[in-house]
Formats: structure tokens, sequence, C-alpha cells
């Protein structure tokens, strides 16, 4: 406790300093923890992704459809348990700034495959009645105001028209990494608007979801599915739902490989800064170092004076710092609304925080520690700070 007080003292001898010097950390690591948190979020799909969970699209592009009648022909596939499909719709609520994902779903089967969905039974049997009905996600709700039976127009832009549909029900991600920020409604109706509109066939839809017996069969399984539909008019690509998600995340690696330097930039500057306030503190005591010297106390104890002052502001400043990236970051979640489906800081990221301000106040500290274990005594008593 003594020794503990000692530190204390010594960090706060020269207080404005100091402040500023734990304002940097903060600013830092509630920084550092906010870009890790970002970086989190773009891989939030694919964190909440199934490994029973198959999704077969066309080996062209996505934006090419694939016939309806592929859906029997997979369930007849060796080592399928289950198959539905779904349509991106890409429409828009009220102005462009209110961007989330829908899709048109074939609602019993999709749902069957989605368990982490937890949707109430009589709100599940509404939806699948209600041909105008929709259902979403408790977050997408809560940031509208939206409650069961409200009307909710979508203005369409792949699709036109306005669309109105009825909200049935609202589901409940079965853990943190649920994206609980999508709008689902009946594939039948897309396809009879389309059939009037286009004066046409419009039995195709967007994706198919596959569900296998066992996670491991998924590359046979894969391979399968493709066989079967091989020099077709619409040859497939089959993959797991995880590369499909990373499919996505891949087309802004660039993005995120500059988020993830710049967040290890800032703990070096932060780093440098806190070296240089070590350095100013060792500088002004040198006179007291080699009285502890002469007065018998080992070098390894001005060490440990030194590397302890350290760590307390590295410490402080980094232990405030994570305690603001929580709110901040429930602050960011808020504003950018459904452009991050799941933002949360991760007891990853705060364990890094932590780690990254221990690391600040360690190599800090290393450079002046080891020039006052070695100071001369004579030439420090003669040092006027």
């Amino acid at each position: 406790m003594f020794i503990f007080r000692l530190l204390l003292k010594n960090a706060f001898r020269h207080k404005l300093r100091t402040v500023l010097t734990m304002v940097g950390l903060v600013v830092a690591i509630c920084a550092f923890g906010l870009l890790r948190t970002i970086i989190d979020a773009w891989y939030a799909g694919v964190d909440g992704t199934s490994s029973v969970r198959l999704i077969t699209r066309n080996s062209i592009s996505l934006t090419f459809p694939l016939p309806l009648n592929y859906a029997e022909r997979l369930r007849n596939v060796e080592g399928v348990t289950g198959v539905s499909w779904s349509n991106w719709f890409g429409g828009i609520y009220i102005t462009e700034r209110n961007f989330f994902p829908q899709f048109a779903v074939e609602p019993a089967s999709y749902l069957a495959l989605y368990p982490e969905y937890i949707l109430k039974e009589e709100e599940k049997k509404a939806f699948i009645l209600d041909r105008q009905g929709a259902i979403v996600g408790r977050k997408l709700a809560n940031q509208y105001g939206w409650k069961i039976g409200d009307q909710i127009p979508i203005r369409g832009t792949i699709f036109p028209g306005t669309w109105t549909f009825t909200l049935r029900g609202i589901w409940d991600g079965v853990d943190a990494k649920t994206d609980e920020s999508q709008l689902l409604f009946h594939w039948q109706l897309l396809a009879e608007s389309n059939r009037k509109r286009l004066k046409r066939s419009a039995d195709y839809v967007g994706v198919y979801v596959v569900r296998i017996n066992e996670p491991d069969n998924a590359p046979i399984v894969s391979e399968r599915i493709d066989a079967l539909f091989k020099n077709s008019l619409g040859e497939t690509l089959t993959e797991t739902e995880k590369a499909f998600q990373l499919g996505f995340v891949s087309m802004s690696e660039a993005i995120l490989v500059a988020v993830n330097a710049v967040s290890f930039v800032i703990i070096i500057i932060i780093m440098a800064v806190m070296a240089n306030t070590m350095t100013m503190t060792a500088r002004e005591r040198l006179a007291e170092y080699a009285t502890l010297k002469a007065l018998g106390f080992s070098p390894s104890f001005v060490v440990k004076l030194l590397f302890g002052e350290s760590l307390v502001i590295a410490l402080i400043g980094g232990g405030t710092g994570l305690l603001l990236t929580l709110p901040i970051a429930a602050a960011f979640a808020k504003s950018v609304g459904t452009l991050f489906p799941v933002f949360r800081v991760s007891d990853t990221t705060m364990a890094l925080q932590l780690f990254a301000a221990v690391i600040v106040g360690v190599v800090a500290a290393a450079w002046p520690a080891w020039k006052m274990s070695r100071i001369d005594i004579v030439n420090g008593l003669r040092h006027v700070a």
C-alpha cells in the first residue's frame, strides 16, 4: 500500500503534464476500441452464420436469378435436409438515409432454416397466413418505433411501385451476433407482382438457402449441387454461408486493412507521447534517484519506481478510455442505424484495450528506467533539476 501511494504521489507531482498525458491516453484507447469494434461489426455477418447452411446462387453473378423449379431437385440431393429461397428487394423506407436489408422469402421454409430468429408462434402464424404481412428484427423495430399491426410503406427501386406491408411479427436474436435489422416479406407477393408487370413467368429466385445434415459434409454436398446443374442454362455456385458472407466483406478488404492499421498507429503515437513524459520525469528527478542509490537502494528499486509510475498513469488513462468506449460505441451505433446490424464492444476488444494500455506503460518507461539505473551517484547529486 505504501508503494502504491508513493507511485500515485509521484505520478501526480506534475499535475498538468500527467493530466494531459492521461487525456491523450483516454482518447487513444477509446479510438482504438471504437475502430476495432467497427472492424468486428464488418465481420458480424460472418460470425453470425451457421455451419449447416449453404447458399446456392447463379455461378455467373448474384444479379442473375435461378429457376424456382430447382428447389425440388435440391431437396433430393443426398445430405440436404431443408431448402428455401430469397430475393433481395432493395427498397427505400421514406428516405434514402433509412437503409436496411429487405428480402422476399418463402415464410415457412425460410424461418425453419433460421432458428436463431426467435419469433412468437402466433406472430409466425399471422405472418405465414397474411400475403401482405412482414416481420422485422427487434433492432429495426426499435429504431423506427414500429409495433405489431403497423403499415410499413417501402418504395421499390429494383421492383417499381410503393409496397405496403403489415407488420405481423418482431423477432429477437438468439444471441448478440444475430442480425435484427432485416425485413422479411412473402416471395409469392413479389412473384405475383412481377407476373402482372412483366407479362411472363416470374418463377425465379435470387439465392437458395440449403440446410445440410452435417457441417463436415458441406464440401461434398456443394459439389453434388453444382454437378446437378452443370451445363444447364442456370449453372450454380454453392458455398457455405460463411464463405458467402466473406465474399461481401472481401469487397471492402482495403478499407478494413486501413482501419486496422490506423488503430495501431494511434497506439504507437500515444506510446511516443507517454515515453516523452516519462523521460522528462526521470530527467527532473535525477538527483532524487542518485540519492536513493547513495542511501543503499538498488538500481532495480529505481527501475521499479519508474515502471510503476508509468503503469499507474497508463492504467488510469487506459481504464478510463475503456469505460468511455462503451457509451461512445452505443451512441455511434444509434447514429449509424442499421448500417452495422451488430455493433457491440466485444470482450476481446476490451482485453486488447487493456493490453495496449499496459504495453504503452511498459515501453514508455523502458528507456528512462534503463538510464536511471546506470546513473553515477556523484554526477547525479550534482544535478540541479
